[in-house]
């Protein structure tokens, strides 16, 4: 598979980024002048206190949402003013994208779930591969079940299996912990970390637990819509320093 040609050490990389939504009073901005890189081969969290723009800032970024100005680049292509045509290949062939309510098909087995996205893109999967992305994220014994048959925990592990198929270049990750026990959690993370340090994958994963960011190689803050600041190595004790100071 041809990835976008690149020949920097970013997955994706946000320049003079703005977005704003409509209102009766006018555009209400939600992310302002961003600059920002999401680097290769890497986990990078993304925190801020409710509203700061964490969510929109990944749904532009991984061209799920346009934005008001700026550029998104995954590598030589702007996912803000590419066509649909373009946006749709992209998101068939390079991006991943996993959401807290884990938007499996009630319907269908966690195979199969799997296996949607390939269908979708025109391929016929083969059940060795489908297998075997399940076997990664250790639920090989579950692939005949129905979503309703399975954990939170299994569900998000499904819908990670379910974005790998593509073999993306960068995955993202919308608070993937955020409807799990803490238990299921620590399972979801530690897939995460799996798929940047034995799959390769680049990640990038809004939270709001320091426990999950401190799993990453890089956190990133975010308040009322602008950068501030970030922690390269980081540990629980400093991101929660760091947090504080949005309460203040």
């Amino acid at each position: 598979m041809n990835h976008p040609t690149t020949t920097t050490a970013d997955a994706v990389r946000v320049e003079s980024l703005t977005k704003s939504y409509p209102s009766r009073a006018g555009l209400v901005p939600v992310l302002q002048d961003l600059t920002l890189a999401f680097p290769r081969h890497r986990m990078t969290a993304v925190m801020g206190p409710s509203g700061s723009g964490k969510s929109t800032l990944l749904q532009v970024a991984a061209g799920l949402d346009r934005p008001t100005a700026g550029r998104v680049m995954l590598g030589d292509v702007d996912l803000g003013t590419a066509d649909r045509r373009t946006l749709s290949r992209m998101h068939r062939e390079h991006i991943g994208f996993v959401f807290q309510s884990f938007n499996l098909l009630p319907m269908l087995t966690a195979a199969d779930n799997v296996a949607l996205p390939m269908r979708l893109a025109g391929r016929r999967p083969r059940s060795r591969d489908v297998a075997a992305l399940l076997d990664q994220v250790g639920l090989s014994r579950v692939a005949g079940r129905r979503p309703a048959e399975l954990s939170g925990g299994q569900q998000q592990r499904v819908a990670i299996a379910r974005a790998l198929g593509v073999r993306p270049q960068v995955l993202f990750a919308d608070e993937p912990t955020g409807s799990l026990d803490t238990a299921a959690g620590r399972q979801v993370t530690a897939l995460l970390r799996r798929c940047v340090d034995e799959f390769g994958q680049s990640v990038v994963l809004v939270t709001h637990d320091p426990a999950v960011a401190a799993h990453a190689d890089l956190v990133v803050f975010l308040v009322d819509g602008r950068l501030r600041g970030g922690l390269e190595h980081p540990t629980v004790q400093a991101i929660s320093e760091q947090s504080a100071h949005w309460e203040r």
